[in-house]
């Protein structure tokens, strides 16, 4: 018993070390947007602010447009996490149920394109942009986008689990393919769409290289791209910074928070059978 409880308490000790240790960045970022320009220069920086400095967040405003880019962000994550869920979910139903020629060896192809690094892409995606006259627009940062062979990867590995009499009995009562998709199967996978959703939203909301490339009008900006406007090259105001970097990850937090339970249920289950 003794050795069963000194087990239990290094791991707990472990996890609050863990704990500390991720959320400590946010903390001193909270903190930091409260301060003065002078207090983040300091050498040591002091860790609470003497005066706390709400004009920081006012001043986020007067220097970036910054209602239209966390619009602009909210627009572009609501439409590309509702692209991948409808597209991805279908390609990894065909993947997981539909018995066709080559099946094996297109999904083998098709998980291939998670070695190709995102980088090699930006080219020939911004040439297609450009062709389509869309450089500068929202539609540019949606389209990339709005399918991911990790996605499909997801779902494939959660529609695996999901026994084949429910198909069965279905196609004998004279249900359809698209019926058996729409009635039976999606429900039956909410939590890995809840995990798929959260992935997707999270990454679009934080990707900074494609809009950066894409899009150069701060009006089209997300608000990802568009905090990077207030790092200058010779100096930069952190407390402003900090303050703008702080709204914008509010959103995040409380999509998280609110589908927390099924993103842990989703990543827990697609892994167990495929």
């Amino acid at each position: 018993m003794s050795d069963r409880r000194l087990g239990s308490v290094l791991t707990h000790a472990a996890l609050v070390i863990g704990a500390i240790t991720m959320i400590g960045p946010f903390v001193w970022q909270l903190l930091t947007a409260f301060k003065s320009l002078p207090e983040t220069t300091t050498v040591p920086p002091p860790i609470l602010p003497r005066e706390w400095q709400w004009s920081n967040f006012a001043e986020v405003f007067e220097l970036l447009p910054f209602g239209q880019q966390l619009l602009n962000s909210l627009i572009v994550a609501a439409a590309v996490t509702l692209g991948q869920l409808a597209f991805c979910s279908l390609g990894a139903y065909a993947f997981a149920r539909l018995e066709f020629r080559g099946r094996e060896l297109i999904f083998a192809l098709f998980l291939s394109v998670l070695m190709v690094p995102k980088q090699l892409l930006i080219l020939p995606q911004y040439q297609i942009m450009s062709d389509l006259g869309l450089l500068n627009t929202l539609p540019a940062l949606v389209l990339p986008g709005l399918f991911s062979a990790f996605g499909t990867f997801l779902l494939r590995q959660f529609f695996a689990t999901i026994p084949k009499d429910f198909e069965e009995a279905a196609l004998l009562d004279g249900a359809g393919r698209l019926r058996i998709f729409f009635s039976i199967m999606l429900p039956l996978v909410k939590p890995a769409l809840a995990a798929l959703a959260v992935i997707t939203v999270m990454h679009s909301w934080n990707d900074l290289l494609w809009p950066l490339v894409v899009n150069t009008a701060p009006s089209s900006m997300p608000i990802s791209a568009g905090l990077t406007s207030l790092q200058g090259q010779e100096w930069t105001d952190y407390p402003v910074l900090m303050a703008g970097a702080l709204m914008a990850s509010i959103p995040m937090l409380l999509a998280y928070l609110a589908l927390q339970r099924q993103f842990v249920q989703g990543i827990a289950l697609s892994g167990t059978k495929g």
